[in-house]
């Protein structure tokens, strides 16, 4: 992937990031980050990346919601 392309990439996942980081206790922004990145890259919509964050975050590392 170009720098271009990731940055881009890096943007979508701040502005996906936020209502879950509103929403949730606190916690390493890098840990969702990591997870929706890999969806995306793995061919998920950005809906289903956020999803698949957010399972990552509250099945694996017990993130809970505020």
């Amino acid at each position: 992937m170009d720098i271009a392309s990731l940055a881009g990439l890096l943007h979508e996942t701040s502005e996906h990031h936020g209502p879950y980081e509103e929403t949730h206790a606190p916690h390493n922004w890098w840990d969702w980050y990591a997870a929706y990145l890999d969806a995306r890259q793995h061919g998920s919509t950005s809906d289903e990346a956020s999803a698949a964050a957010g399972r990552y975050m509250d099945e694996v590392l017990h993130i809970a919601a505020a």
